[in-house]
C-alpha cells in the first residue's frame, strides 16, 4: 500500500532526501559505488583527488549513519575497510539517473528559441 501525500508532506519528504545527499562530495562518492561496486578508503582518495582525508571520512560516516552506505572492517594490519551501497542506497541509482535525464531536457529546452518551446513539449 502506497503512502498518500499532500503537497506539504511530499515537499517535506523530498527536502529530507535532499538533506541526506547534501555535501560537496556525497554524490561523487555515491556514483563511485553504483552498480554494486565496492571501494576501499584508499580507492576514494585516488578517485576523488580534491577531497581531504577528514572530509572523506566525515562524508562516509554520514552516509553510513543514514543507512545509504555500509562499511566492512577486516581485522588485519593494516586495517582494510570496504564501502558499498546498502540495498536502500542502491535504490538511489534510478532516482539520480532520472534527475540527470531531467537536467538534459532542461538543456534541450533552453536550446529551443523561446517562441518555439510550447511546440516541442
Amino acid at each position: 500500500m502506497s503512502k498518500v501525500y499532500t503537497p506539504a508532506t511530499a515537499a517535506f519528504g523530498v527536502e529530507e532526501v535532499i538533506r541526506l545527499l547534501e555535501g560537496r562530495w556525497k554524490l561523487i562518492i555515491l556514483f563511485h559505488l553504483f552498480d554494486g561496486k565496492v571501494q576501499r578508503y584508499s580507492d576514494f582518495e585516488k578517485l576523488i583527488p580534491g577531497i581531504s582525508q577528514k572530509m572523506l571520512a566525515q562524508q562516509l560516516r554520514q552516509l553510513e549513519s543514514d543507512g545509504i552506505v555500509s562499511r566492512k572492517l577486516y581485522p588485519q594490519v593494516p586495517p582494510k575497510v570496504e564501502y558499498r551501497l546498502t540495498e536502500w542506497g542502491q535504490a538511489l541509482c534510478p532516482a539520480l539517473d532520472a534527475m540527470l535525464k531531467w537536467a538534459e531536457k532542461r538543456e534541450a529546452c533552453q536550446a529551443i528559441p523561446a517562441d518555439d518551446t510550447h511546440k516541442s513539449l
